[in-house]
């Protein structure tokens, strides 16, 4: 997966009412934090934001560029949205190096079409894998081509990528 640039304002108001404000202004109100540094406040174009995560899911690498002239890579932790307005309200981003192994959830999807007269039964939508920061799968497949009645498919019979482990 590809990083996506992104460019940030540092925040200085903080709470309920700064982060309204920052909403009102079309950026979303984040974090930054990992690697035992200081949480570090911004603010992300909300439409810049929102299409990368569409595009890449919510395993998107960031460059982000703060406007202080602070350069990192994040990848999104845990991402608060609207229910009604479909918008964020807030994301946690953690910080990552190049060449430093995460674990995070990958979606599954499953590709080929099951035996005639069979019912497909899809417990885990997601697995956990760790992979290299910089190359984590935007999905995973499990095939269930020709599946009988019965058939069980389990996390050991997905095919992952080079460099990513279960």
């Amino acid at each position: 997966m590809s990083e996506v640039k992104i460019s940030a304002e540092p925040r200085t108001e903080f709470g309920k009412g700064g982060a309204r404000r920052t909403r009102r202004a079309g950026k979303v109100p984040a974090v930054l934090y990992g690697h035992g540094e200081k949480p570090k406040h911004i603010a992300l174009p909300s439409r810049e934001f929102a299409a990368a995560i569409r595009k890449g899911g919510a395993n998107q690498l960031f460059a982000i560029e703060v406007s202080d002239g602070t350069q990192v890579l994040a990848l999104p932790k845990a991402i608060q949205r609207d229910p009604i307005k479909d918008t964020f309200e807030h994301v946690d981003l953690l910080l990552v190096r190049r060449g430093e192994k995460v674990t995070v959830e990958v979606p599954v999807e499953l590709t080929g079409e099951a035996a005639k007269d069979t019912l497909i039964v899809h417990d885990h939508d997601s697995l956990a894998v760790t992979a290299d920061a910089t190359r984590v799968p935007d999905h995973l497949e499990a095939s269930i081509e020709g599946a009988e009645v019965g058939t069980q498919v389990t996390a050991a019979d997905v095919t992952l990528p080079a460099g990513v482990e279960l």
